[in-house]
């Protein structure tokens, strides 16, 4: 019965995880949009508002307003946004859990890859996703403050993904690989809402109840690290589908595909984030980088292609020669 009882909590808890990621990348998606289309207030500004933004949606009108530090006061119901995040980590590891730790000889090991213990591969697994969030806070606290040293942070935290990525292709199966790379990154995701945004925020307000200057710094990090999460966005949600096809996880060439797709969604994203300022006309179209995205993906298809078809002739190849070798000798194929 405990592979019946496997499937229920496979079920359920992909279903839960589905759910609260959708949330999750839906009011993180929507904020950067609304961060990224705020324009300069129109009317006279004494509660030093830094932007606002019209909007229409479901039969009626939006106004949205961002304040520069804080506002004078909160005069409602103030939401917050974590829960989401928290209970996509929480569902995702235990559905991680489920299907690969339980029983890790099944999907986590390959021997052909690394002959790895059932312990060994857990505790590397684990380790994975741990080592990286820790190379990730140490990339974010020392290579450049908010703002000035992104171009920095994005270098190494790229080049943290990829030595993340070559060791799982190492050490576990094709498609156990995918997953831990994507969950690496989903660890850091859901650790930024954790430790930076949520605490900066809980700062920000309770100076503001406290009637004190409302230090900024925290909302700067908390920025950072939210930008962060938008471009992690698209590679993990690759990384988490890619199970489904077998090509790629089980392809020679499986670390290629797996970042050079990651890279192609993270151009994709930059591009659909850099649009919402190009509407406003603050800089140029951004159509180079959802054209790098574009191609990167076109080269990988093409790469496969010609993978596929050399596989497809050396397989005919062997099963002529098989059929050959199998005539009696002095006969001829007809």
């Amino acid at each position: 019965m405990e592979a019946f009882y496997l499937e229920w909590a496979n079920l359920l808890l992909r279903w839960l995880h589905v759910i609260t990621a959708m949330a999750w990348i839906g009011a993180s998606f929507y904020f950067v949009f609304l961060d990224s289309s705020l324009e300069k207030p129109q009317e006279p500004n004494p509660d030093r508002v830094a932007g606002e933004l019209w909007a229409i949606h479901g039969g009626g009108f939006y106004h949205a307003r961002k304040f520069m530090a804080a506002p004078p006061r909160v005069g409602g119901f103030l939401h917050w946004f974590y829960i989401e995040s928290y209970f996509t980590w929480i569902s995702g590891f235990l559905l991680f859990s489920v299907s690969y730790l339980w029983s890790p000889t099944a999907y986590l090991i390959d021997p052909s890859v690394a002959d790895l213990s059932s312990g060994q591969a857990i505790a590397a697994a684990l380790g994975l996703l741990l080592g990286f969030l820790v190379v990730y806070e140490l990339i974010c606290r020392y290579a450049g403050a908010p703002g000035k040293g992104d171009k920095a942070v994005a270098f190494f935290v790229a080049a943290a993904v990829a030595a993340g990525a070559w060791l799982s292709t190492e050490l576990f199966s094709g498609p156990a690989a995918f997953l831990i790379t994507g969950a690496m990154i989903a660890t850091v995701m859901s650790a930024n809402v954790l430790l930076w945004i949520i605490p900066g925020q809980r700062k920000m307000v309770a100076s503001l109840q406290a009637g004190e200057t409302v230090d900024p710094t925290p909302g700067l990090i908390g920025k950072q690290r939210s930008v962060h999460n938008t471009y992690f966005t698209l590679p993990v949600l690759l990384a988490m589908l890619s199970n489904h096809y077998s090509f790629l996880t089980s392809s020679d060439q499986r670390l290629l595909f797996l970042l050079g797709l990651m890279l192609a969604g993270a151009l994709i994203r930059y591009y659909f984030v850099r649009m919402h300022g190009y509407k406003l006309g603050r800089h140029g179209h951004p159509w180079a980088f959802g054209l790098a995205g574009l191609v990167i993906v076109g080269c990988l298809i093409g790469y496969s292609a010609v993978a596929e078809l050399e596989k497809r002739q050396l397989a005919q190849s062997a099963a002529t020669s098989a059929s050959a070798a199998a005539l009696p000798m002095g006969t001829s194929g007809p």
